[in-house]
Formats: structure tokens, C-alpha cells, sequence
């Protein structure tokens, strides 16, 4: 979705890049990293090869970049109007899960994952994304606690509820995502069980 505080011309850069991060992720889940190369990306988005350098280094990236930007602030800044005034920053993280982490966000986001793991040349742009994710969660929190805490309490926060995200994504945890079936992952928890038990965990102090 586009910026609509941005300038025409910035919104039509966003949208370009936008088209070409669909288009790279698209080849990439069908083909796999190694069967297409940056011509096919321009080719389906639609834009020269020069206009692909102008936002992409190589194709990782661009497969990457479809993932960095999920929440714009307008949203981040409509959650944190609605919330209780009692709430703890525990309670805007989790609100800030649910705007984020939605059912297409995360099966595509497992896609990446596993993705990343056949490929080697995706893992380090994986850890990019949830890198841009955490310190996203850490500016909604800054201003959400207005200096109540130290810089220290937001950094551990956001790094614990972010990380637990990794082995839901990679395999290691057996978690039913949004849309999935006990049929698909027998035995499994669903993810909402699997976001309650884990800040159930972080409100008690484990």
C-alpha cells in the first residue's frame, strides 16, 4: 500500500520497487534462486534493467524487499490512539503483532523461510527482514512509553517476541499458521494459541 503522505514521485518510486520485489519473490517460489536471473524480474515488472539497478543490488534482495515494509506508520500511530490507557508495552507489542503478522504476511514469510533454507545466498536478507521488523516494534514502543523506560527494556523486548518468531518460520516449532489445517501439520498448535502461551510467558517472567 502507498505512502500517501509521500510525493507523486516518491509514491511511483515506491511502487516500482514494490512491483519489482513482487515480481523477484514470485520467480523465486517458482523457479528457486537459481533458476531466473534479474532479466526475467524486469521482464515480468515490467521495467529496464537499469531501473532494476536503480533499487536492487541483485535479485536477494529484491526478493527481501517485499517483506520490509508491512505496518506504515499511519497504522502504527492508529494502534497506539486505541489503546487502553492502562496498557503496558507489552500490551502495544502485541497489538503491533497482530497489525503486522497477518495470515498472508506470515505463509508468505514461511515461504521466504524456507527459501532462505535451500538457498544459503538468502540468509543473510532474511535476517534483514526481521531485523527491519524488530526495529520497527522498537520506535512504536519508544513512543508508546515516552522515556519510561530505559533504551535497554524496548531492545530486550522487541528482540525476545521477534526471535520467537524464527522457529515458527523455519520448521523447528510446530505451528499452525492462519489458514492452515490440523490435516496439513498434525499435532500442531495454532498460531494464536502459540502468541498467547508466549507472551503469557513474557508477562510472568518465564
Amino acid at each position: 500500500m502507498l505512502n500517501p503522505k509521500l510525493t507523486l514521485r516518491d509514491q511511483k518510486k515506491e511502487a516500482t520497487a514494490y512491483a519489482l520485489s513482487v515480481a523477484a519473490f514470485e520467480l523465486a517460489l517458482v523457479h528457486g534462486m537459481d533458476g531466473f536471473i534479474v532479466d526475467d524480474v524486469v521482464r515480468q515488472a515490467g521495467v529496464s534493467r537499469r531501473t532494476f539497478a536503480n533499487y536492487f543490488s541483485c535479485k536477494e534482495e529484491a526478493v527481501a524487499e517485499y517483506f520490509m515494509t508491512r505496518a506504515t506508520s499511519e497504522d502504527e500511530n492508529d494502534l497506539l490512539a486505541h489503546l487502553a490507557p492502562d496498557a503496558t508495552p507489552l500490551d502495544a507489542l502485541y497489538s503491533l503483532l497482530k497489525l503486522q503478522f497477518t495470515s498472508e504476511f506470515l505463509r508468505r514469510l514461511r515461504q521466504f523461510a524456507s527459501l532462505a533454507n535451500q538457498y544459503p545466498s538468502l540468509e543473510p536478507y532474511i535476517l534483514s527482514v526481521f531485523r527491519r521488523l524488530q526495529m520497527a516494534a522498537q520506535e512504536v514502543l519508544e513512543r508508546f512509553t515516552h522515556g519510561r523506560y530505559s533504551d535497554g527494556y524496548t531492545h530486550l523486548l522487541a528482540g525476545a517476541v521477534y526471535g520467537a518468531f524464527v522457529p515458527i518460520l523455519d520448521g523447528r516449532l510446530n505451528v499452525l499458521l492462519p489458514g492452515e489445517s490440523q490435516e496439513d501439520r498434525p499435532g500442531s498448535v495454532s498460531f494464536d494459541q502459540y502468541l498467547n502461551s508466549m507472551f503469557d510467558y513474557l508477562r510472568n517472567g518465564f
